[in-house]
Order: structure tokens, then sequence, then C-alpha cells
């Protein structure tokens, strides 16, 4: 794939979207986690609260007792992580897992659990739930601030854990998801497979439409491609339907000229009848290579032929001709070779080149056929004098002749080229010793 490639980009997007996701996902994760760890450490702390207020009595000399403790051994111990401590009226009383430090205790209203980070023992960061009671009225309805604190590192500590829990189990969804991307990437984009697949046959010749067999987001691209083509190959046909018209045309006055050039020779007027010949003759090469052209534009998209069978039909018709009766006609060719060209097509080719051959041979003509990979090569081969080497492009023009003594319009291979060029094959004139050989490669249907 390259940096252009439809399939990179969204691969590309769709694994940065997946990571993304999966990356704000694990920092959601983890602070819910931390939230719901908190939560959960803070009704503990209100349970140890709610004891320690429950065991809290006061002494003659209004000293504080708590004539309750709880029962965690942490607090017995000293900078353990878990804390208590009450005052009232100046008074003090706190854990011993204090040691010699006490608790920060924010103002609050009276009656009402307080939840809030404070630096501890130790510089550490602790968890304190705090509320505020009064003592009975026979005890003096005495303000008393009770606290229960924690240090935080066991919240952390329990999300860090979770966070090595999460982050394989991550990765694995991230692999997951990443997979099932490539696929549905895969998946969607298989119809623009299949729409080059159906242009590259409408080029080939083996399909004329796109159809109608794709989703609802392509559909609208398709039809509006096989509008195009049939608006493409009505306006084709109005063109040679046009051509062809002229050219018609163009044959009554033409063989008009040619009575009066035989008028024109009777009276001796010969240089006059040589123009118009000349002028006549002109003409008729434009006229018949439109009418050929005219007649290939009829042919279907899913045209095919059998070499060997049209072969025949050609050499046939050729060797009964007074140039073709004395030749030794030889056919080699291969069995089965079937091509993508409409059959009178390939017979005008195949027709122009053994005429050709047959002008020009002094014993013998050849028409061999092969298969070679998904082409077809056929030569047609004489044994005469060839043509000079800086000649050969010369007579593939239109109108090119080296015999200007012989009939013809000089269009004969012109022509010929012209139809396997809209075959999408190609046609090459080599020296042999002796002959000439006219070498066709054409596509083939493999069966």
């Amino acid at each position: 794939m390259t940096r252009r490639s439809l399939r990179l980009r969204l691969a590309l997007a769709g694994a940065a979207s997946i990571i993304a996701a999966l990356v704000a996902a694990f920092f959601v994760l983890s602070t819910l986690f931390e939230r719901h760890v908190e939560r959960r450490i803070a009704s503990e702390l209100v349970l140890h609260l709610n004891q320690i207020i429950a065991g809290i009595a006061e002494q003659p000399g209004s000293a504080l007792v708590l004539a309750a403790p709880p029962v965690d051994p942490r607090f017995d111990r000293p900078l353990s992580g878990l804390y208590w401590q009450i005052e009232s009226d100046g008074k003090r009383l706190r854990s011993r897992s204090l040691w010699d430090d006490v608790l920060t205790m924010p103002d609050i209203a009276a009656g009402v659990v307080h939840m809030e980070t404070v630096p501890g023992p130790g510089g550490v960061m602790l968890l304190l739930v705090e509320r505020e009671v009064v003592t009975p009225a026979q005890a003096g309805a005495k303000p008393m601030r009770v606290a229960v604190a924690i240090d935080r590192s066991d919240i952390s500590r329990a999300t860090d854990e979770f966070e090595g829990d999460l982050l394989p189990y991550l990765q694995v969804l991230a692999t997951l998801l990443l997979a099932a991307s490539f696929v549905q990437i895969f998946v969607g984009l298989r119809p623009l497979t299949t729409l080059t697949a159906r242009l590259s046959a409408i080029r080939a010749g083996k399909a004329e439409r796109l159809g109608s067999d794709f989703p609802d987001e392509v559909l609208p691209l398709t039809g509006e491609v096989d509008a195009l083509l049939q608006s493409r190959e009505n306006q084709l046909r109005k063109a040679r339907e046009r051509a062809a018209d002229l050219a018609h045309g163009f044959k009554t006055p033409l063989q008009i000229l040619s009575g009066d050039v035989l008028r024109l020779r009777e009276r001796g007027e010969e240089a006059v009848a040589r123009d118009i010949e000349a002028i006549i003759l002109r003409m008729r090469r434009h006229v018949d290579h439109e009418m050929a052209r005219a007649r290939q534009a009829e042919r279907s998209h899913a045209a095919r032929s059998d070499l060997g069978r049209v072969a025949a039909q050609v050499v046939s018709v050729i060797a009964r001709t007074p140039a073709g009766r004395d030749l030794d006609w030889q056919q080699e060719i291969e069995p089965g070779l079937v091509l993508r060209m409409d059959a009178e097509d390939l017979a005008e080719v195949l027709g122009s080149l053994a005429e050709n051959a047959a002008r020009y041979a002094r014993t013998a003509v050849s028409i061999s056929g092969r298969a070679e990979g998904g082409a077809a090569i056929i030569e047609v081969s004489d044994d005469g004098p060839g043509i000079p080497e800086s000649e050969i492009g010369f007579v593939l023009k239109r109108g090119g002749r080296l015999d200007t003594t012989s009939e013809g319009a000089g269009l004969g291979l012109a022509i010929a080229e012209s139809f396997v060029e809209e075959a999408n094959g190609t046609l090459v004139l080599e020296n042999r010793n002796p002959g000439l050989s006219a070498r066709i490669t054409l596509p083939r249907i493999v069966a």
C-alpha cells in the first residue's frame, strides 16, 4: 500500500482512533476505580468514626476518655497509617499510632460528616473523615470534633495494582479491535475491487456495463458510469453513421466521375482524365477507410472468432484469385485458438495481409497461429522479395503503396492495422530471408 492508498488511510485512522479510545478508557477506568476504593475506605472510616463517638466518655474534671477504643490494631501501632483524634474545649485525645503528631482538622458544620485530604505524619497525605458532635446537656453540651484518617498510599497502591491487571486486557482488546477494523476495511472496500474488475472487463471487451449489483453507496457511481458509457456509445454510433452516410453519398458521384474519365479518354483528353482519376482514387481511399471503420464500430464488446476457421475461409477465397491460384498455401494454426475479435474484422485483416502476400510471393504463403500467454501470435508470411527496411513504416500509412502500377488504393495494410489496434493488438512487418512476415498480436479468450 502506498501513501495514497485508501486502505492505508482507513487503517491508520482506525488504529489511531482505537488507541486513543483505549488510552482514554485506561485513565477513566483507573479514575473510577480510585474513586470507588476511596468511597469504600471512607465508609470504613465512618464506621470507625461512629465507634469512637459511641465510646467517648467525659470523666470528672472534664477529662476526655475513650471508654471503648476501636478494635483495629493499627490504631495502637505507631505511624501505622490509620489514626483517630478527638478535640473538645482545647483538649485533645488521639490514637497511639499518631505518636507525637496531630491531625489537621478543618472547620466544619456541626453534625455533618466531612471528608478531605490532609497532610499527615512524615509528610504523607491522609484521607480524613471528620464529624463535629455536641455532648448531651447534662454533660454541658460541649462541641466535640472527632476525626479518623488513613494513609492515601493504600488507595494509590490498590489503583496501581488495578492498572497493572487492566493493561494486559486492554492490549488484547486493542489487538482484537485492530483485527476487526482491518476486516471491516477489507469487506467495506471489496465493492471497489469489484468495480475495478468490471471496468477492466469493459475495457477488454468482456462486458458492456458495470451492472447494478453494488451496495447502495456505490450504486450512484456505477449508474453514472453506465450512463456515461451508454452516452458515449450513442455518440460514437451516430458519428459512425454520419461517416458511413457521407461515404455512401460519395460513392455515386465517384462512379459518375469515373464514367466521365472514360469519356474524356475516348475524346483524347488523357491529361485531364488522369488528373480527375487521381482525385477519384484519393477520395475513394477515404471512402473505403471510413466504410471499414463504420462497419467496425458496429461490432459487439463480446466479439469472438475462431482463428483456424476464419483463416481457412480467407485462404479458400484468395486461392481462387489470379494472384493466389498458383501458390502453395500453408496453414499451421493451433487448434481451438479463439480471439477476442469479430470474425468479419479478423477476415478483413487476414484478407488484406494474405492478398498482399499473394501479390508478391514466388511460390508459397503461410499462415500460422499459436497461443502465448493471454495473447495469440499470428504470422502471414511469403517468400517474395520483401520490402526495404526504410519503407516498412510507409506501407502502413493510408495510401502508402510501393507498387503504383497495380490496382488498389493502398489502404489494405492501413485498414488491417486499424482493425488490429481497435482490438487492442499490434501489427508488425518484418523482412525474412526470403520474403516478408506480418506478425499480429491479439488478445485471446482462454477457456
